[in-house]
């Protein structure tokens, strides 16, 4: 079922993934984000542009014990640890932070 966000309709997959990460844009990060039911405030966009640079980096969306690790190194320890993670993106941290940043699901996530 394609995601509606605003006037346009966007190819995901069956757990609401986009199918082209070319269609990821902001607005359709909020869109995304509204589906999850969270509301994006700066330390969400901090860690969206942060998964976004691992994966340009490593064309490879992290499972969260790797991202975590990262955003220790990129952010300091008072980010990068998974309990700020899980604040911020409840469940499955970088599984929603993922879909939420257009990237593909992380393998090792549940």
């Amino acid at each position: 079922m394609p995601l509606v966000c605003g006037d346009k309709n966007i190819a995901t997959d069956t757990e609401g993934f986009l199918k082209h990460l070319d269609d990821w844009s902001e607005p359709v990060a909020q869109c995304l984000a509204a589906e999850e039911g969270i509301q994006l405030s700066e330390p969400h966009w901090e860690l969206i542009r942060l998964i976004r640079r691992f994966y340009s980096v490593y064309q490879l969306s992290p499972a969260m014990r790797p991202l975590v690790k990262y955003a220790r190194q990129e952010l300091g320890s008072d980010k990068g640890n998974s309990l700020y993670f899980l604040k911020l993106f409840p469940g499955s941290p970088a599984k929603v932070l993922s879909k939420i940043a257009g990237l593909p699901r992380p393998e090792n996530c549940l």
